[in-house]
């Protein structure tokens, strides 16, 4: 689980990043939303869940861990998606694709939740 979070952090860092250059080369800052939520969403909160997966094994519990990797790393393109074209004046289609991208993505903060409170012991 760690290495998966990790490597995936590193695409949205990288994502991230690039999508700043292009904005700043170009003078067009109407994607800042997607590069916030690239940056924090997913290099961010990813790269500190990887680490905890690696600080407690517990977390990798068989069934809350891959469901947290899967629903985060399915829900937050789509949620991205869904802002860009808000921002690019498209908020009939991207209003609602954002919306179930959110959702998504809370399912899996929340199966995370659950396997943190379940699972990491005081030692």
């Amino acid at each position: 689980m760690s290495t998966l979070f990790l490597r995936s952090a590193v695409v949205y860092a990288l994502f991230g990043i690039m999508l700043g250059i292009q904005m700043a080369a170009t003078q067009q800052f109407d994607a800042r939303p997607v590069h916030a939520h690239a940056l924090l969403a997913g290099w961010l909160s990813m790269a500190v869940m990887g680490v905890m997966y690696k600080v407690f094994p517990a977390l990798k519990h068989r069934v809350l861990g891959p469901a947290h990797f899967w629903l985060h790393s399915i829900g937050l393109p789509v949620m991205l998606a869904g802002v860009f074209a808000i921002h690019r004046g498209q908020a009939d289609i991207g209003e609602p694709i954002a919306g179930i991208g959110s959702m998504v993505f809370a399912v899996g903060i929340i199966a995370f939740a659950v396997n943190v409170w379940r699972h990491v012991k005081e030692d």
